[in-house]
């Protein structure tokens, strides 16, 4: 995942929209409905659910606008494999198919809207407000869990100098090294002690 990803959005930065239909009329009026849409950008446009799938790899949307009948590769298979990739991406239907199986499956898959063509500017503007809110609670989320993180991380090292310090060697001790040495940056002075504790204590296993 890229940085951006990862990166909070304020209420003005550009929503990256990606539009996949294989019907070139539908893709030109729902991009040129998408000049309508505040501080959102179509960064690309696909013609089947397999080139949305690699241009998803390519630019890093925050959403796809994805049709479900295509060629190569339907819009639920697609958007099946986007958010097993990226989980985050918001997916919204198009389609003029009203049945309700697809409708299901699509909402059983996390999408998160459905257009019914042909929709309107107004429609379309309604969802995308939709889409920039929950963009922005999702990011703001993944922000709050990795500061705890950093948090949590800092508490941890700080008990395990105190450890050092104090060299305990109690399970509890064991536990917190244990804990810091599944990190792949681990200190190596956190692992020297782990594996001096283990030692200590006879866990040979």
């Amino acid at each position: 995942m890229s940085d951006n990803a990862n990166r909070p959005m304020n209420s003005r930065e550009l929503l990256r929209v990606l539009i996949a239909d294989d019907v070139m009329e539908t893709r030109r009026s729902t991009r040129l409905m998408m000049t309508l849409v505040p501080d959102a950008k179509v960064v690309a446009v696909a013609e089947n659910g397999r080139e949305a799938l690699e241009n998803v790899r390519k630019y890093q949307p925050d959403v796809v606008l994805m049709d479900v009948n295509m060629p190569k590769m339907d819009g639920l298979k697609a958007i099946e494999l986007i958010r097993q990739y990226r989980p985050n991406t918001i997916c919204i239907i198009l389609s003029a198919e009203r049945n309700r199986d697809t409708v299901a499956q699509a909402m059983k898959l996390g999408v998160h809207d459905y257009l019914i063509k042909p929709f309107t500017s107004d429609q379309l503007l309604a969802v995308m407000q939709r889409a920039r809110e929950q963009v922005m609670n999702s990011q703001w989320n993944a922000l709050q869990a990795h500061k705890q993180k950093l948090e949590q991380d800092a508490e941890l090292r700080r008990q395990a100098e105190e450890y050092m310090k104090t060299r305990r060697s109690d399970a509890k001790a064991m536990a917190l090294f244990e804990t810091l040495a599944s990190n792949p940056d681990c200190d190596i002075r956190y692992l020297r002690t782990l594996a001096i504790i283990y030692v200590f204590r006879q866990q040979w296993h």
